[in-house]
């Protein structure tokens, strides 16, 4: 149950604005966002945990880093990429996730 004020806000967007109130937020961009007693907790473990299975990463076993730093790369080492859209939208994520969560960057 809202207090009267934010249903009264709530009410002046909607008069200026079309807008659905969907009631109390529990996923958004990413987030979960779960109430506690003492506020609110945010996690983004579900969006990892989507990230990893979409990219077939669930299984995989983690690497030590950071990486060698003796190796030289050039422009034409490597293998080409196999699909490229989708290493773009991992690339995207794990960018969206470095800004969301500074700690894990």
């Amino acid at each position: 149950p809202n207090p009267p004020y934010l249903q009264q806000f709530i009410q002046s967007l909607a008069n200026r604005f079309s807008l659905k109130d969907l009631d109390d937020l529990s996923y958004f961009l990413g987030v979960e966002v779960m109430p506690t007693s003492d506020g609110l907790f945010l996690s983004q473990k579900r969006y990892i945990i989507d990230l990893l299975d979409r990219m077939g990463m669930l299984e995989t076993n983690s690497a030590s880093t950071p990486m060698i730093t003796t190796q030289l790369l050039t422009l034409n080492s490597g293998t080409t990429i196999e699909k490229p859209k989708d290493y773009r939208t991992t690339v995207g994520s794990l960018q969206y996730l470095t800004l969301t969560r500074p700690d894990i960057s």
